[in-house]
């Protein structure tokens, strides 16, 4: 899976997550602070399904590895 996602955006990501999954032991202590770990996850991999699927990036441009 190449990158796509920028240092900011990874960076913000982490972040909201991190926020959200402390939801479950701080706070309302909710298991909706759950989703916090889609975020989580994706930060840290750098790679979002979601920007794949419309072709987004927020990461600066690095040479194709896939062949194409």
């Amino acid at each position: 899976m190449p990158r796509n996602e920028g240092t900011l955006d990874r960076a913000l990501r982490i972040i909201v997550g991190l926020a959200l999954l402390s939801l479950v032991f701080v706070g309302p202590h909710t298991l909706w602070g759950l989703v916090g770990l889609v975020p989580l996850l994706t930060g840290l991999v750098g790679f979002c399904p979601l920007y794949a699927l419309f072709g987004w990036r927020t990461c600066p441009a690095t040479p194709r590895t896939d062949g194409a």
